[in-house]
């Protein structure tokens, strides 16, 4: 097996397309460096031995988390899903608020654009998560379609059939980092999927590893930092360190953004010990965070039960239940989740109107929507804590 080196480049000629989807035509012919993405299929992992430790108690501490939820898995791991969405969106600055995004995604409603962003983020975890009983190339090119859906300029689902970089302006010529050219993308996918099929490497530093080569080869025009933190909640799940629940991971890289896009640069430049470490830093941070928001809706919710008036066998308790993964509601989505007929949805938010646990926030005769603001407020309070440094 060999050990990693630092990034080759190969020389080639910038010569701008009017016709590329990746930026806006530029004057500035001339010779370039494009990366050489390294063979990683047989890579042998030379890790510290504090760094080895810290990702194995990280891993320990994804199954202990997901093992904890048993029973109670329904509501929370949607909401750990969502959570995980907005942070990676977040690495790239697209915010929105707990309640902005949870009203885009109301079936038919028109969100704010960074919303709707964040919605086919969760979109394209969602179909990673499906998908990770195998981890290869179809189910990549799936969950950059999910994420790039109705976005045809960027190829949702397909490879970039052109040069892609960071930084730089108009131009690879002077960019932070320039990708390898997009002839070799396709072998360089295969090679990292085979390195992800390995069973004799330790599972949080396979897929961090797996992450940063990703990002190295920068395989789509738009959407690589959010479906490569997609393809980490597939690994993680394929692996068997998540069986029932997403580990809002990129909630912990959130922290310390600078640090995370320093390991990706370290990892090109020859180590891999940053970016491992990064990984295991931030698992463990995703789960005290996690473990934090699932801790505050179990107390909102048991807070219900003293405050609505119904009986025990009502739909208003159905309704209460899915507020805690739904926290934004309209008559449509109580009969899409519920099977709640649509004519009176009044007669199922009463109580909950009343107990001042959901509010109306549309003044329209039809097509009313309500909202929990307990829980939004508690999403927007994992959101704090996961950009906050610590």
């Amino acid at each position: 097996m060999a050990t990693l080196s630092p990034l080759s480049y190969e020389t080639l000629q910038w010569t701008p397309s009017l016709d590329s989807s990746y930026s806006r035509p530029s004057r500035r012919h001339g010779p370039y460096r494009a990366a050489i993405p390294p063979v990683i299929a047989d890579l042998h992992l030379e890790l510290p031995s504090d760094v080895y430790a810290a990702a194995e108690d990280a891993s320990l501490a994804i199954t202990r988390f997901d093992a904890e939820l048993g029973g109670e898995i329904a509501p929370f791991s949607a909401v750990l899903l969502r959570s995980e969405s907005a942070a990676s969106s977040r690495i790239e600055n697209l915010t929105a608020s707990a309640r902005s995004i949870a009203e885009a995604e109301l079936p038919g409603a028109r969100g704010k654009a960074n919303a709707e962003q964040i919605v086919a983020n969760t979109a394209a975890m969602t179909a990673a998560v499906e998908l990770s009983d195998r981890v290869d190339a179809d189910a990549i090119l799936a969950t950059h379609a999910a994420l790039m859906v109705g976005q045809s300029r960027h190829a949702p689902g397909q490879w970039r059939t052109e040069q892609v970089w960071i930084g730089g302006g108009n131009s690879p010529r002077g960019a932070i980092f320039v990708p390898p050219r997009h002839e070799r993308v396709p072998a360089a996918i295969d090679d990292l999927i085979a390195f992800a099929a390995r069973d004799d490497v330790a599972l949080l530093a396979q897929i961090a590893v797996a992450h940063a080569q990703f990002e190295t080869i920068h395989p789509f025009t738009d959407g690589n930092g959010r479906t490569g933190r997609a393809l980490v909640q597939s690994m993680l799940r394929n692996k068997g360190l998540t069986r029932q629940v997403t580990v809002p991971v990129s909630a912990g890289l959130l922290s310390d953004t600078d640090g995370y896009f320093a390991a990706l640069t370290a990892y090109r430049e020859g180590d891999l010990a940053p970016i491992v470490e990064r990984f295991a830093h931030a698992s463990e941070r995703a789960v005290v965070n996690g473990r934090q928001l699932i801790t505050q809706l179990r107390e909102i919710r048991a807070s219900w039960n003293d405050r609505v008036t119904a009986r025990s066998d009502s739909a208003v308790w159905r309704v209460a239940d899915l507020l805690t993964r739904r926290p934004v509601i309209n008559g449509v989505l109580l009969r899409e989740e519920l099977g709640i007929p649509t004519d009176h949805p009044r007669r199922y938010i009463g109580p909950l109107t009343e107990a001042g646990i959901v509010v109306e926030f549309t003044d329209r005769a039809r097509n009313r929507a309500w909202r929990a603001p307990e829980i939004l407020d508690a999403l927007d309070d994992f959101a704090e804590r996961a950009g906050r440094r610590g």
